[in-house]
């Protein structure tokens, strides 16, 4: 499975591209709608999850316990940390906001294992996180080649999707000025090493490393430094990669510190 994902300005359209999906019979469990806030969640309730049902109609996908606040006709409502209250369409939607830290509890991870497999955008969830505390609503589907995916990827665009890379490009802009100010105390030149402290910075976001001491996490970062030095083997990698590592784990700490406080 391929999954593909865009970033919308508004919730309706984001609906509405998700009507398109189902249009183009795409099964209802590859394709999942996420949008801010709790009050979202009750508009969210029209959206059917199968073209065969009527709105509002969508199958319930186990009772939620823990850290999620409702569950209705195929809805989640969780609290996604770093981010705070998230509403998500279907199955896909309870696996991805798991996948991302959310605590949907024992029946509703138990309804989301065979996704966790089956190409899950785990190196994109802090992107669309990003999106989500700027208030828009993200569509994810999951297609199971190349062309489903380039057909699912224009119909997205066509209905105004911003593209997940344009949305990653957006959130390092946003964050790039003060990761600059924060490198050059170590008197390394920023732009010369820009593209391996990203690269760190980035890895420390995955949803397999998130919320454990660095202990936990020290050997899977090392298998990646190793992965980014085979790939430039003439660069020096090691530092920029290192501090930005760092820094990821720094900022994902922070945002989860600012959403508890919220």
């Amino acid at each position: 499975m391929q999954a593909v994902t865009g970033v919308f300005l508004s919730q309706t359209e984001a609906e509405q591209a998700v009507r398109k999906l189902q249009s183009i019979q795409l099964p209802a469990d590859r394709v999942t709608l996420l949008t801010p806030g709790e009050k979202s969640s009750k508009k969210l309730k029209s959206v059917p999850v199968d073209t065969t049902e009527q709105p509002g109609m969508g199958a319930a996908i186990g009772t939620v316990v823990g850290g999620a606040t409702g569950l209705s006709a195929g809805l989640v409502v969780a609290v996604l940390p770093g981010v705070g209250v998230v509403a998500a369409l279907g199955v896909l939607g309870a696996a991805l906001l798991t996948a991302a830290g959310a605590s949907l509890g024992a029946v509703v991870g138990g309804s989301t294992e065979n996704f966790m497999s089956k190409g899950l955008p785990a190196d994109e969830i802090f992107v669309f996180e990003d999106a989500l505390r700027k208030g828009r609503s993200v569509v994810i589907a999951l297609a199971e080649d190349k062309d489903e995916a380039t057909a699912i990827r224009q119909l997205l665009e066509a209905a105004g999707a911003e593209a997940v890379d344009a949305a990653r490009e957006q959130w390092w802009i946003g964050l790039r000025h003060a990761e600059q100010e924060h490198y050059v105390k170590f008197s390394r030149n920023f732009s010369d090493d820009e593209k391996f402290y990203r690269l760190g910075f980035e890895a420390a976001l995955h949803a397999r490393s998130r919320c454990k001491e660095f202990d936990q996490v020290s050997a899977e970062m090392a298998s990646s430094l190793e992965a980014v030095q085979r790939q430039f083997p003439e660069a020096e990698v090691e530092e920029p990669y290192t501090r930005g590592y760092e820094r990821g784990r720094e900022y994902y700490q922070r945002l989860c510190d600012e959403s508890k406080a919220a």
